[in-house]
């Protein structure tokens, strides 16, 4: 075993070492303008966030090894981060866009990211990171293609389909932050959205007229590349298209087996690559459909996202009932059985001209175990807070490389518990001090209620196990060792656990978060700080000369 690590570990130091010099790498730059639009996405006039007057915003399409230059103008009236999650700033936590590793862009102040896309291709999104700013906006798509030397495991997609889904309510993102602050639920969403618009008159009872809808153009005969973002705030939702079939390809930068499937869940903050290919006859358009889950049918019957597929040779409109949702009511696993049934392609080619194959991670020794558990939120000095392990998460006031750059004591605690304790919950800044190198297992226990999300920044993980009930050692026995998908967002069951696999060699303070925005926001997170002991300049980067000040350091700022 301790041969194999030690291959694990040459393997990676080799190819990081020789990929440090990126000086002759492409450089994409762009702007991105982020301002207050007033939109009707439901019918009713709301102020949504826009994106170079766009919404959702503009879409980034980048190559593997592009350096990418994003200049972020601030036109909101409070802070703002854009953050990129799945995207792997390698040696680079200092542009990922959260609290933990930036100070807010103030309002009317631009400033500008920069970062490579290394060794990654995939599908991604974009959004901001503070404030709840996400419940109303602010997201677009982040795609990394692959260079012309690297094949894709498919025949080159006609055109490629980005869509946005995702739950909506009409109240914007302040008055959401003031319902949490008040220690109320948010209640059921006004809607689910495609690509910013509304759903389609299916049914003149549930859906009011005049409501502006998603149409997707697409010729005969033709095979498309369909991205499918969930950027909502925490509803798990049911992704299909009428009469046509859903070849799952890839996910946040792994291909995976080539499978079919005439739905699909999607949870909070996933995002999925399907081929779909225009084969029917086009005696109507078709529906897209995008429904919430593990909920009551009859009162969110109207809390569907409804858009239409359009043949150029169309012989009429869409009509008559959705295409039916999943019926899991004799058997809960429905939804779990389709998330393990997702493999990674181990002889698909991926950012590197060479079929990169599985690591033998199934192999690897690990080196720490952490058990994060979640409960429902609870109250916490007389707020309403959620926690992990007992902990909610108090975010810092300046980020945490910078603290330690500058001797800035008390910012953070290294001392977040492997473990579930049986203390009270508090408030705190806690992290996790990962080992460099370390090869770790991370098991989420969900005993809240709804289903749980989880992102981790800076990183892949390979998801090996999921199931319900409490995890144990002998849950061990059940890992998948050989082909589990590598993602950077999973989602965790109620009444269950989900286990990853991570190999830390990305150095930096890296965010794990619930990508439910609502727990999120009451404190659901921790970060990871994975420092090399041995630093010297080669395995973190130093900061950027436009490094932002905050907090204590707020006097540095020029």
């Amino acid at each position: 075993m301790n041969m194999i690590l030690s291959w694990f570990s040459f393997f990676i130091h080799i190819v990081f070492l020789s990929n440090l010099c990126f000086c002759d790498d492409p450089t994409i730059s762009t702007s991105l303008h982020v301002s207050y639009q007033t939109l009707s996405p439901l019918g009713v006039p709301e102020r949504v966030i826009a994106v170079n007057g766009n919404f959702p915003g503009t879409v980034i399409n980048v190559t593997t090894n592009n350096n990418v230059v994003v200049n972020v103008f601030n036109d909101l009236d409070e802070d703002l981060l854009i953050t990129w999650p799945g995207v792997q700033m390698r040696r680079n936590a200092w542009e990922d866009g959260v609290l933990g590793t930036n100070c807010p862009i103030p309002p009317k102040w631009n400033w500008t990211y920069q970062f490579q896309a290394k060794d990654q291709i995939g599908s991604f999104f974009y959004f901001p990171s503070l404030n709840f700013q996400r419940a109303s906006g602010g997201f677009g798509a982040f795609v990394i293609n692959n260079r012309d030397i690297v094949p894709i495991p498919f025949a080159q997609p006609y055109q490629d389909i980005v869509l946005m889904i995702g739950d909506w309510y009409s109240r914007n993102h302040t008055a959401l932050r003031k319902t949490l602050d008040g220690g109320k639920h948010l209640g059921i969403p006004d809607g689910v959205l495609i690509n910013g618009k509304g759903p389609y008159q299916y049914n003149a009872t549930l859906v009011p007229a005049g409501i502006q809808y998603t149409q997707i153009d697409v010729e005969p005969g033709k095979t498309y590349r369909v991205r499918v973002h969930n950027v909502g705030i925490s509803t798990t939702l049911n992704f299909r298209i009428q009469n046509h079939n859903l070849l799952l390809v890839e996910t946040e930068g792994r291909y995976t087996v080539q499978t079919n499937f005439t739905n699909f869940d999607i949870h909070a903050g996933q995002s999925y690559t399907f081929l779909v290919s225009t084969d029917q006859n086009a005696s109507t358009d078709y529906y897209i459909v995008a429904s919430a889950r593990y909920v009551n049918a009859t009162v969110w019957q109207k809390v569907t996202g409804v858009a239409v597929l359009h043949y150029k040779n169309s012989k009429g409109p869409v009509s008559g009932p959705l295409p039916s949702p999943p019926d899991d009511t004799f058997y809960k696993g429905l939804s779990m059985d389709q998330a393990r049934s997702i493999r990674q392609n181990t002889s698909a080619s991926g950012a590197r001209p060479n079929p990169q194959g599985s690591y033998r991670y199934g192999q690897i020794n690990i080196t720490h175990t952490y058990v994060l558990k979640v409960m429902p939120p609870v109250t916490i000095n007389g707020s309403i807070r959620a926690a992990i392990n007992g902990i909610s998460f108090r975010k810092p006031n300046i980020p945490f490389r910078l603290a330690d750059q500058h001797k800035v004591k008390g910012t953070y605690k290294v001392d977040f518990p492997s473990k579930p304790t049986n203390r009270t919950p508090v408030i705190d800044s806690s992290v996790i001090n990962a080992t460099y190198k370390g090869f770790i297992e991370i098991v989420l226990q969900n005993n809240d209620t709804t289903i749980q999300n989880f992102h981790l920044d800076g990183y892949s993980f390979y998801i090996v196990g999921m199931d319900y009930g409490d995890w144990s050692e002998n849950s061990r026995g059940s890992y998948n060792k050989w082909d589990a998908i590598s993602r950077s967002t999973t989602q965790v069951y109620p009444g269950g656990w989900t286990a990853i696999l991570v190999s830390l060699d990305n150095a930096g303070v890296w965010n794990l978060r619930s990508e439910n925005l609502d727990r999120w926001y009451l404190g659901q997170e921790t970060y990871l700080k994975v420092v090399n002991p041995e630093e010297n300049g080669e395995t973190e980067m130093k900061a950027p000369d436009n490094v932002l000040y905050c907090g204590p350091l707020h006097y540095l700022q020029k």
